[in-house]
């Protein structure tokens, strides 16, 4: 069974362990987005967990991300291969981290990356309908959300919007619904990235890793970490038959 535990010493990061007598596989580290917490990354993190990846979700405070990031590379606890994942501000945070600490980050999963200009702004309802189709993520976001994305809650500046690209692989997901980032612009963004994967999802919303296809995206995010164990060109493993 998966379990769950806050880590020790550090309180602001939450783990999530691979079920009992499995050998862990990897480790995830999760960078919340604007007015997110760790909370709103229990299943994501559940999922991925229940396949053998260690989980660490970083829960907002007054730490440094890098900080954070390069103490759990650090951590016995944390196996190999590292690989950081953010939706929203958190996919800007997590490409900059990655870059920052070149050779302990062996990938990046991004979501979501908020290229848009129109956000919500204080109607809490209104974001949580394009934000999300799913109706527990919803309810999830009411009970564990610090704010809306529109709220001024971990505003983003300019220079969060050019972040540093790192070179190791990273895979990009993004709902090609996303009102709060448009599509076309986010490929334009992922497309700058140098070893880059995209995968859109078809009616998805900008909470792309917790929204009502969540279970086709964990399969996904499986697939790009079974590959990337095998080797950092992530060569298929499953092939088509061609007719």
């Amino acid at each position: 069974m998966t379990t769950t535990a806050t880590s020790a010493p550090a309180t602001d990061v939450v783990r999530w362990h691979e079920p009992e007598g499995i050998a862990p596989r990897g480790t995830l580290v999760v960078l919340p987005g604007r007015g997110e917490t760790a909370a709103v990354y229990r299943r994501f993190a559940t999922r991925l967990s229940a396949d053998a990846y260690r989980v660490a979700v970083l829960e907002p405070g007054n730490r440094d991300v890098t900080e954070q990031v390069r103490d759990l590379a650090a951590d016995p606890w944390a196996v190999t291969p590292l690989v950081l994942v953010g939706s929203d501000s958190g996919a800007l945070t997590a490409l900059a981290t990655a870059t920052a600490l070149a050779g302990s980050v062996d990938a990046v999963i991004v979501a979501g990356v908020p290229v848009g200009t129109d956000t919500p702004t204080g109607d809490w309802d209104a974001e949580l309908e394009i934000r999300t189709g799913c109706p527990t993520h919803q309810k999830v976001l009411r009970a564990s959300a610090r704010g809306g994305i529109g709220s001024g809650i971990d505003a983003l500046d300019a220079a969060a919007l050019t972040p540093a690209l790192p070179q190791v692989p990273v895979l990009a997901i993004h709902g090609n619904t996303d009102r709060i980032s448009p599509l076309d612009a986010a490929l334009a963004f992922y497309r700058r990235i140098p070893n880059v994967t995209i995968k859109t999802v078809e009616d998805g919303r900008h909470d792309a890793l917790n929204d009502a296809t969540h279970r086709s995206v964990a399969a996904t995010v499986v697939l790009f970490l079974e590959r990337l164990r095998l080797d950092a060109s992530l060569e298929p493993i499953v092939l088509d038959v061609e007719d």
